[in-house]
C-alpha cells in the first residue's frame, strides 16, 4: 500500500472540508450582516416606539431603550380628535378585508373564463387586460374622481371597494397561467359525469389553483393595508382614515409631534403583515412559482 499516496489523499480531503467551512461560514455571515442592513430600519422603528421622546434622537443610533416606556402605546391609541386609533384600525381591516376578497374572488372568475372559455375576441381582450398592467396609476386618478364624484360617492368607502369587484389584472394574469398549467382531461372528465361549467369551477379549478388564490390573496392584502394615496383623493372625515392617513394626519408640522406615539402606532400597523407572512408565506413563492408562464 502506498501511504505516502494515502496520506496525501487525506490532506487534500481535509483541506477540501475546511475550505467548504470556510466557505460557508462567509457566506452565512454575509447574508446576516445584509439581513441585519435590511431590518435594521424596522428594529428600530420597534426600539424608538419604547423609548423615551429624549432618548429617541438622543441615543438614536442605539436599538436598546435605556428605559422601557409603554406610554408611547397608551398616548398613540388615544388618537386624535377624540378618535382612537381603534377606528383607523377597523377601517383599515374592513378596506383591507373587502378588496382582498373581492378583488380575488372577481379575478378568479375572471380568469377562469379567459383561461377556459373560447368566446369571441378572448385574445383581443385578455391582451387589452395585459395592457392595463403597463398603465400607471396616477393616469387614472383624475377619470376615476370625476366619475366618483358625479356618483356622489366622495367621502364614503365606495370608490375605494366597489372597483375591486371587478377583478385585478395582475391577479388574473397569475391565475391564468396556473389554470392553463391543470390538464383539460380533468374538466372533460367532469362534464362526462354530468357537472356543469360552474360546477367544474368550484369543484376542480378553484382547489387546484388554491396556491395562485392564497398568493393573490396576500398580495392584495398588503398593497391595500399600506395605500395611502387612494383614501387621501376620498376621503374627507376623519372617522373614515386608514392608518395610513391617520398617522400622516398626527405629525403636525405646525406644532410639537410626539413621534414616541407615532412610532409605536407604526409598530402596532405592521403587526397584521408580519403575521400574514409569517403564517402564509411558503404560498407565495409556491404560487409565483408553479404558475410560470405557462402556453
Amino acid at each position: 500500500m502506498d501511504y505516502p499516496a494515502a496520506t496525501h489523499s487525506l490532506e487534500y480531503k481535509s483541506s477540501q472540508a475546511r475550505r467548504k467551512r470556510m466557505r460557508t461560514a462567509l457566506y452565512h455571515l454575509a447574508v446576516g450582516v445584509l439581513g441585519f442592513i435590511m431590518i435594521y430600519p424596522i428594529l428600530w422603528l420597534f426600539a424608538s416606539s419604547l423609548k423615551s421622546a429624549d432618548e429617541i434622537w438622543t441615543q438614536a443610533a442605539s436599538l436598546i431603550p435605556k428605559t422601557l416606556t409603554f406610554k408611547n402605546y397608551v398616548n398613540g391609541w388615544q388618537g386624535f380628535g377624540g378618535i382612537t386609533f381603534a377606528t383607523f384600525f377597523k377601517n383599515s381591516f374592513v378596506y383591507a378585508g373587502v378588496t382582498t376578497i373581492a378583488s380575488v374572488a372577481s379575478s378568479a372568475f375572471i380568469a377562469y373564463s379567459f383561461a377556459r372559455i373560447d368566446f369571441l375576441g378572448r385574445k383581443f381582450w385578455f391582451t387589452v387586460m395585459l395592457l392595463t398592467i403597463m398603465l400607471p396609476p396616477q393616469v387614472l386618478l383624475i377619470p376615476q374622481y370625476i366619475m366618483f364624484s358625479k356618483l356622489g360617492w366622495l367621502n364614503s368607502f365606495r370608490p375605494l371597494l366597489i372597483p375591486k369587484f371587478f377583478g385585478h389584472p395582475f391577479f388574473i394574469f397569475l391565475m391564468v397561467q396556473f389554470i392553463r398549467g391543470i390538464p383539460k382531461e380533468l374538466d372533460e372528465a367532469a362534464e362526462i359525469d354530468g357537472c356543469s361549467m360552474s360546477g367544474i369551477f368550484f369543484k376542480i379549478i378553484l382547489p387546484l389553483i388554491q396556491p395562485a388564490l392564497i398568493t393573490a390573496a396576500i398580495f392584495a392584502f398588503y398593497w391595500t393595508w399600506e395605500d395611502f394615496m387612494t383614501p387621501l383623493i376620498y376621503l374627507n372625515d376623519p372617522k373614515l382614515y386608514t392608518i395610513s392617513m391617520a398617522l400622516r394626519t398626527y405629525a403636525d408640522p405646525s406644532s410639537a409631534t410626539d413621534w414616541g406615539a407615532i412610532f409605536a402606532m407604526s409598530s402596532l400597523s405592521l403587526v397584521p403583515v408580519f403575521v400574514i407572512f409569517v403564517l402564509f408565506q411558503k404560498y407565495i413563492v409556491e404560487g409565483i412559482s408553479t404558475s410560470g408562464l405557462k402556453g
